[in-house]
Formats: structure tokens, C-alpha cells, sequence
């Protein structure tokens, strides 16, 4: 293949909106030479990985591998790769996650659906030199990155009549993918239902978490108005599947609370993450919007084992994702509390701010509106 094909081929996937982290131990160092050396490449890489050595592959797969060069491996990389991709992606964007070993996996959600592609094919031994057999690998999978990012890529893979790559593509469902989530293999999955495009910094989320049962007008008010307080940002909601102190949604309980962010037409992500210092490693810089029974909950050492500095440690960190939390004034334990009331240790207190009561004022829990509404 010429380097003008390669270039053509480079250009489509830059034009595309995919996004994509890719992981590979070696063998294809080309791919990532072609993708960075084409104007766009800012578009589509969000990050790549060469995990080249024995135990950085055992770092980032966290575990010893059956075998490194396997099918098993690829797939197992390009989920790190897409969770990865997740977390780094502007919300609503399709994103690639790529895994390459010597087999190739890829796997990718686009807008409404999750699919998985993996290809495998042996390289007759002896027939190429080790640069030969490498720009034959980088030709391979570029063409796999080309057909996740739904791009043309025609050309010669220069594999011989006997090296026939086998493919498989698993479209998943909207309830296998929930599964997925629900199981920690997904680390979460945007519902971009909003209908808002200027945002100034769509990296930097607003995000109001809850279990939405059901989803009110005083949380879209919530939402507003600490929009209006940060600034700038992208905002959305955050839709809780594992709760710390209940089982876990079910996935039509899921399915049905997101479809009434849908008919407001706003963007609601799906996570399993119960604790806010793991909301917090998802989406880093955010401004998270909370209640003042909230709040009281977060800085109560009762929920740290009872231990007043694992709670500072543990709050610390999340303060160094960048995170900050927006505190309205809520009902707490018969007492209605602002921000003013808490008792935040010093070291933390530049990560909390106050919704002003004139702005915003909770004086209805959902589980009122539920009793209210027979639900």
C-alpha cells in the first residue's frame, strides 16, 4: 500500500467523530506513526498505550495473562482501551477502544448501539522479515480502526492466499450493554438527549447523581441553576445503578427512568459507581450538584469505618481530581440544613460551595412526590 493510500485512509478516520484510546504491545507501531502524522489526529486519538514490556502488560491488565499474544488479551485490552476512552471522550461522541497483541480486538459503541469486532490471522512463519511482518500487522489493523470509525478502507492488506484474517462482529443489546454496566465491565454509558450545543467546555460536566425515582421539576431547576452558578460546562445528569445502600436497578428499572430524560431532552449518564470519590476518578473536574442530606452523609466518618482521617484522605482525593460540589439547602433528619450548618474540616472546605437559598430552595424529596402520586 503507497503512503499516499495509507494517508486517504488516515484522513477518513480524522474526519470521522469517533474517538479512540488504543493499547498495543508492540507489532504495530506504524498504526500509531500514521495517525499522528496526518493533520486531525487530535480528532480521534485520545490516548495510546504501548504496554511493550512483560509486566507492564501485567500493570495495565492488572493480572498475569493466560498468554500474552492471544485473542483472549486483545479483547480484554480494548475493553481497558474503550473504558478508558469513556472517561476521556466528549459526551455523546462514539468512541473505539483498540487492543492489539498480534490478534486484533476492537470494541465500540456508537450513538445507540455497543458492537464488538475482533480479528484473527496467522502470518506464515518465515515468509517475511520482522519490519515485513510488522507494516503487515499496522496495514491490518488500521483497517480494523477504518471499519470501527465506518470509513472505506479498500486496499491491499498484502496478506498471502493462505492468510485469511477470521472475523466476528457482536452487535450487543440495549439490555446486554446495561448488563455489562451493571456487572463493572462498562464503566458507565451517556444518553446524549440534550439538545444544548454551545457549550464552552463540554470536558468539565455539571452533574446532578441520584436515583431519579422519579425525575422532578426541582431536579431540571437543580440543574439550571447551578449551570448558571458554574458557568461553563457541560450539564447532565448522573443516574446511580448501584446504590451503596440498596440492590442495584434492575435493567427495565434502568430503561425506565432514563426514558424520562429523554422527554425532557437531557443528557443523562448511566454509571455503576456508588461512592462520589469514584464518581469523582470518572469524571474529573466536575462540579457535582448535591442536597444538604448529601453532604452530611459525605463528611460523616460513620461512613469511612468510623474513621475521621480516612474520611479527610479519601475526600482529599477526590479534591485532587478537581472535583467540586455544589451544596442546596435539603431536609436532614427532620432539620432543615444550608451549607452553612455543616461542619466541613478546613482542608476540604474550597471543594464544597453554597447554592444561594434566593437561587434555589428543596423543600420536596422524591419519595414526597411518590406518596403524593400513589407511585
Amino acid at each position: 500500500m503507497t503512503d499516499a493510500c495509507v494517508r486517504t485512509v488516515v484522513e477518513a478516520i480524522h474526519s470521522s467523530p469517533t474517538q479512540a484510546v488504543l493499547y498495543f504491545s508492540g507489532g504495530t507501531s506504524l498504526v500509531l506513526s500514521w495517525l499522528i502524522s496526518v493533520s486531525g489526529a487530535s480528532n480521534t486519538v485520545l490516548e495510546a498505550v504501548v504496554p511493550y514490556s512483560t509486566m507492564s502488560t501485567i500493570q495495565l491488565l492488572g493480572k498475569i495473562p493466560a498468554q500474552y499474544c492471544s485473542q483472549q488479551t486483545a479483547e480484554e485490552m480494548a475493553l481497558l482501551a474503550y473504558n478508558r476512552a469513556l472517561k476521556l471522550s466528549r459526551p455523546g461522541l462514539p468512541v473505539l477502544g483498540v487492543g492489539f497483541t498480534g490478534s486484533l480486538a476492537t470494541t465500540r459503541p456508537k450513538l445507540g448501539d455497543h458492537r464488538h469486532w475482533t480479528s484473527t490471522v496467522t502470518l506464515s512463519k518465515g515468509l517475511r522479515t520482522r519490519e515485513q511482518e510488522e507494516k503487515v500487522s499496522s496495514y491490518l489493523l488500521l483497517k480494523a480502526i477504518a471499519n470501527a470509525c465506518k470509513v472505506p478502507a479498500i486496499f491491499d492488506s498484502e496478506l498471502v492466499e493462505s492468510e485469511v484474517p477470521e472475523e466476528c462482529e457482536k452487535l450487543f443489546s440495549e439490555e446486554e450493554e446495561l448488563v455489562q454496566l451493571i456487572n463493572g465491565q462498562i464503566c458507565f454509558k451517556v444518553n446524549p438527549f440534550s439538545h444544548e450545543t454551545d457549550l464552552s467546555n463540554e470536558d468539565r460536566k455539571i452533574i446532578p447523581s441520584g436515583s431519579f425515582n422519579p425525575l422532578h421539576d426541582v431536579h431540571l431547576k437543580l440543574l439550571e441553576v447551578a449551570a448558571s452558578i458554574c458557568g461553563n460546562g457541560y450539564p447532565c445528569f448522573e443516574l446511580s445503578a448501584v446504590n451503596a445502600d440498596k440492590p442495584p436497578l434492575s435493567v427495565s428499572q434502568i430503561k425506565d427512568r432514563v426514558k424520562q430524560f429523554k422527554k425532557v431532552g437531557k443528557t443523562v449518564i448511566i454509571s455503576n459507581q456508588p461512592f462520589f470519590y469514584k464518581k469523582a476518578e470518572l469524571f474529573p473536574g466536575s462540579a457535582f450538584v448535591i442536597g444538604g442530606d448529601t453532604a452530611a452523609r459525605l463528611i460523616n466518618p460513620k461512613y469511612y469505618d468510623g474513621d475521621y482521617n480516612k474520611m479527610v484522605e479519601i475526600l482529599t482525593g477526590c479534591k485532587n481530581t478537581g472535583c467540586t460540589f455544589l451544596v442546596g439547602d435539603r431536609n436532614v433528619d427532620g432539620v432543615f440544613k444550608v451549607f452553612e450548618d455543616f461542619d466541613i474540616p478546613e482542608v476540604l472546605r474550597d471543594m464544597f460551595a453554597s447554592i444561594p437559598a434566593e437561587m434555589f430552595h428543596m423543600d420536596i424529596s422524591s419519595t414526597e412526590i411518590r406518596k403524593r402520586s400513589g407511585m
